[in-house]
């Protein structure tokens, strides 16, 4: 069992630590809103830390899962950040959400401090974080990770490195390309449906044993057909990895066309007052649209 810090505690992370306290790690946790570390630790136990410094100090593994890249930046560096804090030959394994750009700055940093660096986005949204079955696409040094990976094995059905840092980041932005067309299809199909007179359950059944069938639609439709969109992945959030996901295109000359269009789908759904909505309020803008 190992020492671990975890830092940052929403809707994912908060059932991340969790997982690991009980697979009897040692798990000392810090949140930007301190009530929630205080709700963490009466639930699981472990410790609560001021700073992410002090969540650090002593820690063998230091998790972290926050928001976007400055929150990364804020939390790894400066004087009470987890760097600060680390001993030499900790790692860090990042499971926010980045830019490739910042996981390799950051990784630098940390093997200029004697440190490592893992990133490791997850897929899989709240459920997945809840019932300890994420997928996990990690990058950097090999045996970095061959040491991290017995630890995410705590709430990990499947942990890969796919290759050096950032490879990870690279990863999630290739999940969220291929889940953004996904849903629009999804929608697209659903309302189509509506406006034949079809009963979209009863497709759905049929067509989901075939070709079409996704995770999407399995898990997604019944919901959407009932207009309700409160469950998992906020379309706020689902902006900001697409804004990641177009950036790096242009960096590396990826030409992202139906990406491009389904972010602005969604930036009609944060005009409709959706911005907390899930990723499958598509179907809404759909129907507002016609």
């Amino acid at each position: 069992m190992a020492k671990v810090a975890f830092l940052g505690l929403g809707v994912m992370g908060f059932p991340m630590a969790g997982h690991l306290a009980a697979k009897g790690h040692a798990v000392t946790v810090w949140n930007r809103t301190a009530a929630k570390a205080e709700t963490w630790t009466a639930r699981h136990g472990g410790a609560q830390a001021p700073t992410a410094r002090a969540a650090a100090e002593g820690a063998e593994f230091v998790m972290t899962c926050v928001g976007n890249d400055d929150d990364l930046r804020a939390v790894c560096t400066g004087p009470e950040g987890a760097f600060a804090g680390m001993a030499s030959g900790a790692i860090l394994v990042d499971h926010t959400t980045v830019s490739a750009r910042v996981t390799r700055e950051l990784a630098s940093e940390a093997a200029a401090r004697g440190l490592g660096f893992v990133d490791a986005p997850v897929s899989g949204g709240q459920a997945g974080a809840e019932g300890g079955v994420l997928s996990v696409m990690c990058g950097g040094d090999a045996a970095q990770y061959a040491a991290a990976e017995p630890v995410l094995a705590a709430y990990a059905r499947i942990c890969r490195r796919l290759g050096d840092s950032g490879a990870g980041q690279i990863a999630k932005m290739m999940n969220q390309i291929a889940i953004a067309g996904a849903v629009q299809g999804l929608a697209e199909a659903l309302r189509f449906g509506e406006k034949a007179g079809m009963d979209g359950a009863a497709v759905v059944e049929v067509i989901s044993q075939g070709a079409a069938g996704s995770w999407q639609m399995a898990n997604r439709h019944g919901t959407m057909l009932e207009d309700r969109y409160d469950f998992g992945f906020a379309v706020d959030w689902m902006r900001k990895d697409l804004g990641i996901c177009l950036s790096t295109a242009d960096e590396i000359g990826a030409p992202l066309p139906l990406t491009a269009l389904v972010d602005q789908f969604y930036k009609d759904v944060q005009a409709m007052g959706g911005g907390r909505w899930d990723t499958s309020s598509l179907l809404r803008r759909l129907r507002a649209f016609g």
